[in-house]
């Protein structure tokens, strides 16, 4: 018996290479499935996107409908994989109603994925509608190492608190390469973490990008391969948008719930951290901050949220990889915020490999607080090293003990609307109790920075103005 199994394998083997045309060929991409995915994309009040990327050039089919047994679909979207783009695909779903649940599936060349463990229907939801006021929650972090972490613990408090959206502040992977094929690589893996496929498939997740997801650490515009990073983020995620028709790069804004978010590209068009600061020298190159300026200016929303992947604050000094080391341009982009009187900005940030909660009172300018919530790591080694630097003013003192996510509640539904911010850790405990900062503290003549510390932050505080 066993040298009749032995023979039918050999025999099989002979048969591969030979020529009968019954048996795959070495290049034949064999059963269509799915590869990595699905991941939902920004949603919008009619519609939901999702990302996937199949086993070969099969058409994904996207099917959505208000019932779990599909007898009628609402909504549907195809696309065939090219080679070219990796095999990814982002498929848009439309006409569908704001503020609804739906299930949907994916169908490799029409048929379900006899692959997939679980073929149950997954769930999304379309974006409140537009001019509604929102009450929601955001999550968001930075900072994903698969190198040091393949498990993620993280995930599964994400999955716990389910937030309404997912934001990805950079560092969304470790590649550390210009070899274009790494970069692919890395993304791959990081989709791969199984903690993280609830998260994927069932919380919208947009993202942004910083140095080491963009190619090696503190890169720059300077970066030979920027043109193939670009292409292959836009190739892994499922934003809106990139950039501008003349003008690459990451950046975009995106409204949820009345409440703007604006993405932004540190990296591109960014100029060397080491350069002289002063009028000449930008992150953000001189058409997205033009870009960026208009679109604050057009905004009504009461908040408005800068999504950057370096820190705000001057913590890492002159030449450090974050607005410290482009303090003219940050500095001239919170006097126009000032100077325009736009009201509701709030900041959000990475990198940092620990959690943090800071202010720039830019109160004392004239303006108003500008609060810079940060989440930092969700999946590498934390530094405590971080928490002896000096921002303009800590809020809270640093999370370093533990992988992190920042979790936000937005509620536009009452007399004032608040967003109330904290950290997760691994262990699913909050890293301090909740603070809420009000939209209409955020508007210029208002400071508000000392009523937001706890006494351990208020005793720092005093510590550093008396020069212990």
């Amino acid at each position: 018996m066993r040298r009749r199994r032995f023979i039918a394998a050999s025999g099989s083997t002979i048969a591969l290479f030979g020529a009968s045309p019954v048996l795959a060929r070495i290049d034949d991409p064999g059963s269509p499935r799915i590869i990595n995915g699905p991941m939902l994309g920004a949603p919008e009040p009619d519609a939901i996107s999702v990302w996937l990327r199949p086993s070969g050039a099969f058409e994904a089919r996207l099917e959505v409908s208000e019932t779990e047994d599909f007898a009628q679909i609402a909504a549907t979207a195809a696309q065939v994989a090219e080679a070219d783009k990796d095999f990814c695909v982002s498929l848009r779903a439309s006409g569908l109603r704001p503020g609804r649940s739906y299930f949907y599936r994916v169908l490799i060349n029409e048929a379900l994925d006899r692959y997939t463990r679980s073929r149950a229907p997954h769930l999304a939801q379309t974006a409140p509608a537009a001019g509604v006021p929102g009450n929601f929650t955001l999550g968001f972090g930075s900072c994903a190492r698969y190198q040091i972490d393949p498990v993620q613990p993280i995930w599964q408090q994400v999955k716990q608190r389910n937030p309404d959206l997912f934001l990805w502040l950079g560092d969304n992977c470790y590649a550390d390469s210009t070899t274009p094929s790494f970069l692919r690589e890395e993304m791959r893996r990081q989709r791969d973490v199984v903690g993280l496929q609830p998260v994927l498939r069932n919380i919208p997740q947009l993202a942004v990008w910083d140095d080491h997801d963009f190619a090696l650490n503190d890169s720059d515009r300077t970066n030979p391969v920027r043109e193939e990073a670009l292409a292959i983020f836009k190739q892994y995620w499922a934003n809106p948008g990139y950039g501008l028709p003349d003008v690459p790069g990451v950046f975009f804004q995106y409204n949820y719930g009345g409440v703007d978010f604006f993405f932004l590209d540190g990296r591109y068009h960014r100029d060397h951290n080491g350069a002289p600061d002063g009028p000449g020298k930008t992150m953000l190159g001189a058409e997205q901050k033009a870009w960026l300026k208009q679109a604050l200016s057009d905004s009504r929303a009461p908040f408005k949220c800068l999504v950057s992947g370096g820190g705000w604050t001057m913590a890492k000094g002159p030449g450090g990889d974050s607005w410290a080391a482009f303090l003219t341009e940050r500095n001239e982009l919170f006097d126009y915020i000032r100077d325009e009187a736009i009201e509701g900005v709030l900041l959000l940030s990475g990198d940092t490999h620990v959690g943090e909660f800071n202010a720039i009172p830019w109160s004392r300018r004239g303006g108003y607080d500008l609060y810079d919530l940060v989440s930092s790591p969700l999946a590498q080694n934390t530094e405590r090293n971080w928490v002896s630097r000096h921002p303009e003013v800590r809020i809270r003192l640093p999370e370093w003990t533990s992988p992190n996510f920042g979790l936000i509640s937005f509620d536009l539904t009452g007399e004032r609307a608040s967003a109330t911010f904290t950290l997760v850790d691994v262990y699913g405990q909050n890293s301090w109790a909740p603070v809420t900062i009000f939209a209409d503290e955020l508007r210029n003549g208002m400071s508000s920075w000392a009523s937001k510390l706890d006494e351990a932050s208020r005793s720092r505080h005093n510590r550093l103005m008396a020069g212990d």
